[in-house]
């Protein structure tokens, strides 16, 4: 790329930030439309809610904003990369991405869209698919050349239905082929791929593994989404409605950059909100197994009746003396004396989980996360030591 080119990319930075995401809501439209396969591949529930476009908005953005140099970019390019990877997106799926959005470029910027500016968009485009195909080449490789690792879709059993509270449900998913399957990190997701009806899709979706690395299965906790029709419901409650104990799902390989540091030295404070505490989960109970780890589990929800896990984190608690937890709930029982009422407030709770060695972990909705990384990062807490996850496409940046 001349400079010249990174120069005119460059200069759509201002439109970028201002009508980013009236483009990719054009190039989505117009890459459905002309490869309706590719409906197959892309989560229509985050099309619905526009997070993907807003979250490939951003991703464009951010690259026209460093094109002099895209290494800077490399923490985003991972977790995409691990995104992408779940999704079984490949090589040549760059070729139509990449010819829509120059097309989608043109018809959106109308007379700006010039031919040097739409030369410069090619060239810098594919300098970037080069760049993002080449590091999840590198992801594929890793997980095949794992004991038990895949790429693509693999069928697994549902072995197991668990109910958890009233809202979610988990479910313990084993190979249908019997053999190994791949040990991840705790925090890391899956994604689940089923046939929806209602949409005459193949749908996936991503759910984050809520257990420890144990060689034999994964298990999923899912909530139900009463009376959605959302895409990302209708997987969820048809797991819960129609899903039943024996059937097949396919998965891909767990993937995910949100994952539990390997440094035993820090004390760990998880901090969630409703479904957000699965990832969390898996990392909990990885370290109990290990000698010497102190965890705070920070945990808020409406109210004991969706509490799930609440049984097991009690177990928890009262086995290991450095795990203490802290709940908040919306709705408080007279009986129960031990809970915060209302929402997360890490300012109740400051003595006991504010240190300068410490770790944490966020993960719920993205006001939750925003509000509790700010208060960490008012407390004088090191930004390198606070991890966060927002379910979907990265649309949060802090």
């Amino acid at each position: 790329m001349t400079t010249n080119q990174q120069e005119l990319v460059k200069s759509t930075v201002p439109i970028l930030r201002e009508h980013g995401v009236v483009l990719t809501k054009h190039f989505y439209q117009r890459m459905f439309q002309h490869n309706p396969e590719l409906q197959h591949v892309f989560n229509r529930g985050n099309q619905q809610n526009e997070k993907q476009q807003t979250a490939l908005a951003m991703a464009v953005l951010a690259y026209a904003e460093h094109i002099e140099n895209p290494s800077v970019l490399f923490p985003v390019v991972d977790s995409i990369g691990h995104k992408h990877t779940s999704l079984d997106i490949r090589a040549e799926h760059y070729a139509i991405v990449g010819k829509h959005l120059i097309a989608s470029i043109k018809e959106v910027l109308g007379e700006l869209a010039t031919t040097d500016l739409l030369e410069a968009w090619a060239v810098a485009y594919q300098e970037l698919a080069d760049l993002m195909s080449g590091h999840e080449q590198n992801i594929y490789n890793q997980k095949v050349s794992e004991k038990g690792g895949w790429t693509g879709w693999r069928p697994f059993i549902v072995k197991d239905k668990v109910v958890e509270s009233s809202e979610i449900t988990s479910f313990y998913l084993y190979p249908a082929d019997q053999g190994a399957i791949a040990d991840f990190k705790p925090g890391q997701y899956v994604s689940l791929r089923m046939f929806l009806p209602e949409l005459n899709l193949l749908q996936p979706r991503q759910y984050s593994i809520s257990c420890a690395p144990n060689g034999l299965y994964y298990r999923i906790s899912v909530k139900r989404e009463s009376g959605s029709q959302h895409p990302d419901g209708l997987i969820s409650n048809r797991l819960h409605q129609v899903v039943q104990v024996g059937d097949l799902v396919d998965l891909s390989a767990p993937s995910g950059v949100f994952v539990l540091q390997d440094n035993l030295e820090k004390m760990k404070v998880f901090i969630s909100g409703g479904i957000g505490q699965t990832p969390l989960l898996s990392m909990l109970e990885s370290l109990i197994q290990q000698e010497g780890a102190v965890v705070q589990w920070i945990h808020g929800c409406r109210e004991a009746e969706v509490h799930a896990f609440k049984d097991r984190l009690a177990e928890v608690v009262q086995e290991h003396v450095n795990v203490k937890q802290h709940i908040f709930y919306d709705v408080v029982d007279e009986t129960e004396a031990h809970v915060n009422q209302g929402w997360v407030e890490l300012a109740q709770v400051n003595d006991a989980v504010v240190s300068q060695n410490a770790e944490y972990y966020i993960c719920g909705p993205r006001g939750f996360i925003e509000k509790h990384y700010q208060y960490l990062v008012d407390q004088k807490v090191d930004k390198a030591s606070i991890f966060f996850e927002e379910f979907g496409p990265a649309s949060l940046q802090v």
